[in-house]
């Protein structure tokens, strides 16, 4: 997910920019295809991880993790029904910052309700970071939403991830 966020929203940031004035000439559209792709491979890649951990797992936590899942799912869902219903009453950076900050909302809520399901504090502070930077990105607007995004998430994920492989 730290590739798909670091180049999807580094478009979305080339596009905005900090002041209103794009810096590369990458069109919304474009910008979206390129994050959409990369979340589209990196979801795949995480199906397929999940479907060959969980293969052992039976009982109470196959339902839990199942519950889980279908959470994701239907926030997901929720939030993407909801832009679509209020982008086209929102000037395009507006409609914009709806769809990346509601999504990271529920990347960031269903990280810490992990978090407390499995009583894993690495997953409920990863929630709380998702949140904190998608909260101060949503106050700052469009560019430095897309910018911290890119940055502080797409970026913090791949360090965490090279980290915790390391340490494995």
């Amino acid at each position: 997910m730290g590739v798909a966020w670091l180049l999807g929203f580094t478009a979305y940031f080339l596009h905005y920019g900090l002041d209103g004035r794009p810096y590369a000439p990458i069109s919304q559209a474009q910008a979206q295809i390129v994050l959409m792709i990369g979340q589209m491979v990196a979801g795949a890649v995480a199906a397929y991880g999940i479907t060959r951990m969980n293969r052992q797992v039976r009982g109470e936590t196959r339902a839990k993790g199942a519950m889980y899942g279908y959470a994701w799912f239907a926030g997901i869902t929720l939030v993407a029904i909801i832009a679509i219903r209020l982008s086209p009453q929102l000037p395009p950076q507006e409609a914009g910052l709806l769809w990346g900050g509601g999504m990271l909302t529920i990347v960031a809520v269903l990280y810490m309700v992990g978090g407390a399901i499995w009583i894993n504090w690495q997953m409920f502070f990863v929630g709380v970071w998702v949140a904190a930077v998608n909260g101060v990105g949503v106050l700052l607007g469009a560019g430095w939403h897309a910018l911290l995004t890119a940055v502080l998430l797409g970026g913090g994920f791949i360090v965490a991830g090279l980290w915790l492989r390391r340490r494995a």
